[in-house]
């Protein structure tokens, strides 16, 4: 049922009344099921649950409300649970659109995502927002937004596809099925005062709506001026320590547990071991891969994660149910099975496991036994998203020679050095051959070309580097998927191969590429704005599997290593990173030049 459909209670609440006391029959009615009570923590046995318009309307013994058209499930004792709440997530991240996230992530339990559009904001601004926010709202998912408030990351260090002010988010803030702003990377801008964050911030809170957080850094004094500002959350969290302390001011926890980053192991010790209430804390995925929502799940691999740390499954429950909707403000919709609320439940085998053999939404059975039996509602991007990839013209091998300033046989470089299962990156410099006046790689030390290209305003742009910590021994590879600006990235061990691997992502639109030799090994193609693909998840899954292979064919060692590349121009996380202005020093936030001396 999309929301346009969806009644409010206000228009049902009669006829709910009557079906509570037997004058009216139930839609449908599970029967003789262990309810997972999110309020008072009880598994309570033989119940059953009626409901009708889409909501709950009755729970205990329901035979009266049967009656000729009800449809009937048998529990037979199975574990009746509220469906599954993420409380932060990229839908950019899984490579999918909003519709096909949705197929993969409702079989298996989640049944309402807040997602922050930023991705796509960077490339299409507010009009990249709608389309998702659009597509969202007519899915049995229901799909909240939050408005990306950080686009783009940086004004000083690369050039994005768009930028959005505090009138965007004003406006923003008006759709329907927006629940706030998206996480506020930007906590020095919001501490010291940035006129940008400190508007977006005012705005939302007198919207009455809520302010997402990312905190990642330990002074005591920036968090708690972050908080005062009104911001309440924090998903960036990775230590006990930080959780306690976050927790004891009152922010709302996000413990994330992603297909990169995963935290739940060490920061779920604040209520295995520190034993704090759980009330305030929440579970999320952040990030999850298409690979991941297939092999894992999606939401109900974070609650079997918490789970298998030693949380009382109840409580896990309740950190992906009532505790976001409580967090969001919106629990008196969503989150619990109570007389009135949204009829969005799940069939459980068993709770240590977390797979639901039944998923309802809207009082309408969408998933069994891991396959959705509902048809999902189309949604035809506009022509414009399929045409981001914006080149002032086919690249070639030369436009990726770095040409020394000086006549020497070798020269010194700065190198951004990769960090495995890190978003940081550290700085190096490395002496470097020179040929014929070009600098050379130099794959003895783990040197390797690297270009970030501009894609959105065809300026011909493209700044010239170099990287280390990929192991790459052959070919190339390019993304278009490049946090948060989106550029164009290419890296590899010849110009050759650089070339056609840029050229063949402009061609399809955009996406990820593996090259060597002048033949393609693998790409995913993504010609939604660049990041999203056109296709069903097992073939994205298949596709991006391949992926990986192709890069270790090439000689990388890493883990995730697409993930790694795509954050290598992300220049708000130090130390040093390359934009399509140049190498940037994320210490100082200033540009810094490639080649830094002729060596004798």
């Amino acid at each position: 049922m999309s929301s346009s459909k969806r009644q409010k209670r206000y228009e049902v609440s009669r006829e709910l009344g009557k079906v509570a006391l037997g004058q009216a029959p139930a839609d449908l009615v599970i029967k003789n099921g262990t309810l997972v009570n999110v309020f008072t923590g009880e598994l309570q046995e033989q119940v059953d649950v009626a409901m009708a318009f889409g909501r709950i309307a009755y729970i205990g013994s329901a035979d009266h409300t049967i009656g000729e058209g009800t449809r009937v499930i048998e529990a037979n004792g199975r574990y009746i649970s509220p469906g599954l709440l993420d409380g932060h997530m990229h839908v950019e991240s899984t490579m999918l659109t909003v519709t096909e996230f949705a197929k993969a992530a409702i079989v298996s339990g989640t049944t309402g995502i807040y997602m922050d559009p930023h991705e796509i904001a960077n490339v299409f601004g507010m009009e990249g927002v709608r389309w998702m926010h659009e597509e969202g709202q007519q899915l049995p998912l229901k799909v909240f937004t939050t408005i990306p408030s950080c686009v783009p990351a940086t004004f000083d260090l690369e050039d994005a596809g768009a930028q959005l002010g505090v009138e965007d988010i004003e406006e923003g803030l008006t759709w329907p099925g927006v629940a706030g702003l998206g996480e506020v990377m930007n906590f020095p801008g919001v501490v010291y005062g940035d006129p940008t964050m400190s508007g977006e911030i005012e705005a939302t809170l007198r919207a009455g709506k809520t302010v997402t957080g990312h905190f990642p850094a330990e002074d005591d004094r920036m968090l708690q001026a972050y908080l005062a500002t009104g911001v309440s959350s924090d998903h960036e969290t990775v230590t006990r320590e930080q959780a306690l302390e976050k927790v004891r001011l009152g922010m709302h926890l996000m413990i994330r547990e992603g297909s990169a980053w995963q935290d739940v192991k060490e920061v779920i010790k604040v209520v295995t071991e520190d034993k704090v209430r759980t009330d305030n804390i929440s579970l999320v995925t952040d990030d999850v891969y298409p690979q991941t929502l297939l092999r894992l799940g999606h939401m109900n691999h974070v609650v079997r994660r918490a789970i298998e740390e030693g949380v009382d499954p109840v409580t896990a429950i309740q950190m992906g149910t009532i505790n976001v909707a409580r967090y969001f403000g919106m629990d008196l919709e969503l989150g619990s099975i109570s007389p009135g609320k949204t009829a969005d439940i799940l069939l459980l085998d068993d709770l240590n496991s977390m797979v639901p053999s039944i998923v309802i939404t809207d009082g309408e059975v969408v998933a069994e036994n891991g396959q959705v039996v509902k048809p999902f509602p189309v949604y035809q991007y506009p022509e414009k998203a399929f045409h981001s990839v914006r080149l002032q013209r086919p690249l070639t091998a030369e436009d990726f020679l770095l040409r020394s300033k000086w006549d020497t046989a070798r020269s010194e470089v700065n190198v951004v050095r990769v960090i495995e299962n890190s978003a940081r990156t550290a700085k190096m410099t490395a002496v470097l051959p020179v040929q014929q006046g070009i600098i050379q790689p130099d794959l003895n030390q783990d040197v390797v070309q690297l270009a970030c290209i501009e894609r959105h305003g065809a300026t011909g742009q493209i700044s010239l580097g170099f990287a280390s910590g990929f192991g790459l021994k052959s070919g190339a590879v390019a993304s278009t998927v490049a946090h948060d600006s989106h550029n164009l990235l290419v890296m590899g061990t010849s110009a050759e191969d650089m070339a056609l691997a840029a050229n063949e992502l402009a061609a399809c639109g955009g996406g990820m590429i593996v090259v060597r030799d002048g033949q393609v090994l693998a790409k995913v193609a993504m010609p939604i704005a660049g990041l999203l693909a056109d296709r069903p998840v097992e073939i994205v899954a298949e596709e991006v599997a391949a992926l990986e292979e192709a890069w270790k064919e090439l000689g990388c060692f890493i883990h995730a290593p697409f993930m790694t590349f795509s954050l290598i121009a992300l220049p708000v996380i130090p130390e040093i990173r390359i934009t399509n202005r140049g190498i940037a020093d994320v210490t100082e936030f200033k540009l810094m030049e490639t080649e830094i001396r002729a060596v004798q």
